[in-house]
């Protein structure tokens, strides 16, 4: 349901998959998410309740406008519009876990609104699957948000042509 979409993997826009692929996606979300492993934060350790100010604090720290949207239990930074293509992200904190949703439009129309653990099943293979980064702290998170905002930041750039 949702923006997210059924569970039928469908095809990537090929703007999206070329531009996931210069990045270097699956590289760079890898290198995160092993970085920021069940090993190094134990289920105990795991920064469950998560206090939204300081969430808003870092996001705005990092140069974006947060938003939180109630209904969905998400954050969001405030989409951007460049050219004729819209983009946002959400980030979902959920059991001590980030996960992120890119959402990029065209003329309005949905070319892509999906947690970014599906894009590698999408890219490399339906099996493919990279998990989720885990947060233990408050820098944990700061820290993993600096680096994909650094990505989103890339892949907005290759997206539009700048």
């Amino acid at each position: 349901g949702g923006i997210y979409g059924g569970s039928a993997m469908i095809e990537l826009n090929s703007k999206i998959k070329n531009a996931l692929i210069k990045i270097g996606f699956i590289e760079r979300y890898e290198e995160l998410s092993n970085k920021f492993n069940a090993e190094r934060t134990p289920s105990s350790n795991r920064l469950v309740y998560i206090e939204g100010k300081e969430v808003m604090e870092t996001i705005q720290a990092l140069g974006y406008s947060p938003l939180f949207d109630a209904k969905e239990k998400l954050y969001k930074i405030k989409e951007e519009q460049i050219g004729k293509i819209t983009l946002g992200v959400h980030i979902i904190l959920q059991d001590g876990m980030v996960d992120l949703v890119w959402v990029v439009r065209e003329n309005g129309e949905l070319l892509l609104g999906a947690p970014w653990g599906t894009y590698s099943r999408r890219l490399i293979d339906s099996s493919y699957r990279i998990k989720k980064t885990i947060i233990g702290t408050y820098e944990d998170l700061e820290e993993i948000l600096k680096i994909t905002f650094k990505m989103y930041e890339d892949f907005k750039n290759v997206l539009t042509g700048n």
